[in-house]
């Protein structure tokens, strides 16, 4: 299993659309993200900044995460969600959500 976070910020004044999104995700995107062997997915918020924790229990996330890009009911639910994020400063060029370095884990 690995554990992934990820960070983004979240538009100010798209907060209240984002956190309404989220209190409906649409089936097929869940069903995609579990297709794709992630589990315990959750989405904070803290000021702008929003962080992505999930734990990925396949062999080759890239090509997991690369499918879900191809899914059309993800490529949908992107439509909505993208236009209430953008990249932090750190993200790399073309990077959206930025992967985070794990300093610490309590096991």
């Amino acid at each position: 299993m690995r554990r992934v976070a990820q960070v983004i910020r979240v538009l100010p004044d798209k907060v209240d659309e984002y956190r309404e999104l989220h209190r409906n995700v649409p089936r097929p995107v869940l069903d995609r993200l579990r297709a794709c062997h992630i589990t315990n997915y959750s989405i904070h918020l803290l000021g702008d900044q929003l962080f992505a924790y999930f734990e990925y229990h396949g062999d080759d996330l890239a090509a997991d995460l690369a499918a879900m890009a191809e899914d059309p009911a993800t490529q949908e639910w992107w439509r909505h969600t993208a236009p209430c994020q953008r990249p932090v400063d750190e993200a790399a060029p073309g990077e959206w959500w930025t992967g985070m370095e794990q300093v610490f884990l309590m096991e």
